[in-house]
């Protein structure tokens, strides 16, 4: 299962050779995380107030292949690749007509309030697969 969120560049996504700079595409891919965990219907605020739990970025493997610019229209496709009793690890993909320009493998964790690991609820789990 993957879920796909389209992306506009904006002139301030770009730098001063008119490319969108390399930071950004971290934001994409974040707001395509939080989209896609909405998305399935888990909600975050709550599960920080009912459960403690939230989710951080452990690990990030990116390749910048292509550049995106100014007014393109993007898509970041993203998929499970592993979900374990604490981690998941996502595929991130981001495309323009079908082109990967950035691609990247993203390592979640769950945590406590105190930034301690846990494990995740098993329907969570079950939900992320």
């Amino acid at each position: 299962m993957s879920h796909k969120f389209p992306v506009h560049v904006y002139y301030e996504d770009t730098d001063l050779a008119g490319i969108v700079y390399y930071a950004n595409y971290l934001k994409f891919i974040e707001r395509a995380r939080t989209e896609w965990v909405r998305g399935m219907g888990i909600d975050q605020t709550a599960l920080k107030r009912d459960d403690g739990i939230v989710f951080a970025v452990r690990r990030l493997e990116a390749d910048y292949l292509n550049s995106a610019v100014f007014d393109d229209d993007l898509i970041v496709e993203t998929s499970t690749v592993q979900v374990t009793g604490a981690r998941i690890v996502l595929q991130q993909d981001v495309t323009r007509d079908g082109e990967v320009v950035f691609t990247s493998q993203v390592t979640l964790v769950a945590l406590s309030d105190t930034g301690q690991p846990v494990r995740l609820p098993a329907n969570l789990r079950l939900m992320l697969h």
